[in-house]
């Protein structure tokens, strides 16, 4: 690694943190200032929202932060006359923004991972304490399609992962072959374990005569194999987030099912592909410095950087409220504008890049 770029990279990194710590409390603090009147009188979960909110707005406020930072790095160059400085020693305009383009990308990526990991839900912690419900985690009244089985849970406790009131009915050629109805079940080695089942079994052959129903019962069952039970809750909720891995998990079980899993894809293109949308910024912004102060606005520049910034966001973000809501299909709707921004961008660089 050269000097110029151990130097940019320093000088981007710190102020990189200072948005990045800026943007965190000015979100985190609002919102508690917004909220406190509704907190519990616990210090304990104040602390546990303040630190679920500051998780939950860190999706949004680091890849601003990765963009603003490099805002205002350029700002500095340019006053000081560095990067005048550094294309005399030598360097390019690929050697400027390439490192700090390479940087963000890992920086991502470590966002992404955290996306995979219980901190996902954090939004959704922050509102159980909001809501006075940390500590009672129940969803009630579930009825999903497993297969060639309806399954109804009375009650659903995830972070359990236990169920009562179970009823599950075998459906074989839209005929109902047979129930399985038990009080509790637990899930246990990928799969969900039955407690004294009590099995009805319809006959196939019906007539007057013959027929009666067969009844016996099961001291254990099991059911459902991989169906987790952070899956069942997120899919019954709909306005309900997921963390990649349950995501990615989700839309296996489901698309075997003939479940649409829209929501799921949007879910995960959003994590997992939307945030590096920063890069082509940060490489259209650099293009369009000026290596003279004197021929450079700098209000206007950085005026127009964030406000661009921000409309590139905003514009992405709609797109996904669209996608979640089912009304486009997320390859349309995110991978798609994704593809031309890219593309988009490369153009103008390209175009910029030979005039300038």
């Amino acid at each position: 690694m050269g000097i110029i770029t151990k130097y940019i990279l320093q000088k981007y990194l710190i102020h990189f943190l200072i948005v990045l710590i800026s943007l965190q409390l000015f979100f985190v603090g609002m919102d508690f200032l917004q909220n406190s009147k509704d907190l519990p009188d616990s210090a304990n979960l104040q602390l546990l929202y303040i630190m679920y909110n500051s998780f939950f707005t860190l999706t949004l406020t680091l890849p601003l932060s990765l963009v603003f930072a490099w805002i205002v790095t350029l700002v500095i160059f340019v006053k000081n006359n560095e990067l005048v400085a550094f294309t005399s020693l030598g360097a390019k305009r690929i050697d400027i923004y390439l490192p700090v383009v390479l940087v963000s990308f890992f920086l991502l990526l470590v966002m992404i991972f955290i996306q995979t990991t219980p901190l996902a839900y954090s939004y959704e912690q922050k509102k159980k304490i909001l809501d006075g419900d940390y500590f009672s985690n129940i969803k009630s009244d579930i009825f999903l399609k497993y297969n060639d089985n309806f399954v109804y849970f009375k009650n659903l406790y995830p972070l359990r992962k236990e169920a009562e009131g179970i009823h599950i009915y075998k459906i074989n050629n839209d005929d109902l072959e047979e129930t399985i109805i038990a009080k509790k079940a637990y899930f246990q080695n990928d799969k969900w374990y039955i407690v004294d089942a009590k099995i009805v079994k319809k006959p196939k052959d019906m007539n007057f005569e013959n027929s009666k129903l067969e009844v016996r019962y099961e001291k254990f069952l099991n059911t459902l194999e991989g169906f987790k039970p952070k899956i069942l809750d997120n899919v019954y909720e709909e306005k309900s987030n997921f963390s990649i891995s349950d995501a990615l998990s989700a839309l296996e079980l489901l698309s075997k099912q003939g479940v649409n899993t829209d929501k799921i894809r949007a879910a995960i293109y959003y994590e997992l592909f939307i945030p590096f949308f920063i890069l082509p910024l940060i490489m259209i912004i650099f293009i369009f410095t000026s290596l003279n102060r004197r021929f450079f606005n700098m209000g206007s520049f950085t005026s127009l950087s964030i406000f661009g910034t921000l409309v590139v966001w905003g514009f992405f973000f709609m797109l996904y409220k669209f996608s979640n809501s089912g009304v486009l299909k997320p390859e349309f709707s995110l991978l798609l504008p994704l593809f031309i921004w890219f593309l988009g961008s490369y153009l103008i660089y390209k175009k910029r890049k030979r005039y300038a």
